[in-house]
């Protein structure tokens, strides 16, 4: 439990990264612009998402500096193009203290996204537009009120498009959003948003990955060890694994993130339902 002395740097060259792309796609034809979004800017965009989601457990500074970690995640969020990061600190730690916790983890789809989408081609859709329904179920499920990092990492963000769109013009800023979009929704890589907690056998709601997406994911697939020690950062999870097989090694796990988006959409067992939903007691305090 320390944080990842690389984690800063990884992100630095991420971000510059896509600065470099917005700098390259001005003159890029709309179709070829649009497939190196989802090509190259949504693998990088979706690998900053899981940046900040280690950097909201201070894995970049550590607990001593956690406003450094606030921060840090508002310069990662930078690339994808709407404020994220400080709204997803906000919540994230309900999903950890209240795993499928009613009205409390907006991981959890709502009713109505389980009724509505429940074949093939609705799940497929659901799918495609995964960015937009975990940014609107917070407000639906559990509204929370602003607070100031929030309206900083907006203004934050909306300085940094509207300095990118005066510099380099539209194609820029369309490729960024983009590459977010794209990246977020019917990605290969999206496929841990359905790997982790749906309920691909009875009994069981949280599952690890350990293929080779964990090397551009921050090892994000080594999800029920993240669980047991949030506080573990990333690059440390596979030695959780490495020095306690006993807990691990024998639980059911997925080999590809390819696979459990086709399982989901093609198995009629699986949807928006199959999660496991419980009552919790509110911590004392909150």
């Amino acid at each position: 439990m320390r944080p990842d002395p690389r984690l800063k740097w990884t992100v630095l060259g991420l971000v510059l990264a896509q600065l470099l792309a917005c700098w390259l796609v001005r003159g890029l034809a709309w179709r070829w612009l649009l497939f190196w979004a989802y090509a190259f800017g949504g693998c990088v965009n979706h690998s900053l998402t899981l940046a900040i989601h280690d950097i909201s457990h201070n894995a970049a500074f550590g607990t001593a500096r956690a406003a450094h970690n606030r921060w840090f995640a508002i310069f990662a969020n930078l690339p994808v193009g709407m404020p994220y990061a400080a709204s997803f600190k906000k919540y994230h730690v309900d999903h950890h203290r209240y795993l499928g916790g009613d009205g409390l983890d907006v991981d959890v789809p709502t009713r109505l996204e389980g009724w509505l989408f429940c074949t093939p081609a609705r799940k497929l859709l659901w799918l495609a537009l995964q960015p937009l329904f975990y940014a609107l179920r917070p407000l639906c499920v559990n509204p929370k009120a602003l607070t100031r990092m929030e309206v900083f990492n907006a203004l934050v963000q909306l300085a940094a498009d509207a300095a990118i769109f005066t510099l380099w013009g539209l194609k820029p800023m369309v490729y960024l959003l983009a590459s977010t979009l794209l990246g977020l929704g019917l990605h290969p890589i999206s496929g841990h948003f359905v790997a982790e907690h749906y309920m691909f056998l009875k009994g069981h709601e949280t599952y690890s990955y350990y293929g080779p997406l964990n090397w551009i994911t921050f090892n994000v697939g080594y999800h029920m060890e993240h669980h047991d020690f949030p506080s573990i950062p990333g690059c440390n999870l596979p030695l959780v694994r490495k020095i306690a097989p006993e807990y691990y090694d024998h639980l059911p796990q997925h080999h590809s993130w390819v696979k459990v988006l086709w399982d989901f959409v093609f198995e009629d067992s699986l949807g928006p339902y199959a999660r496991v939903k419980r009552v919790c007691k509110l911590a004392d305090g909150l």
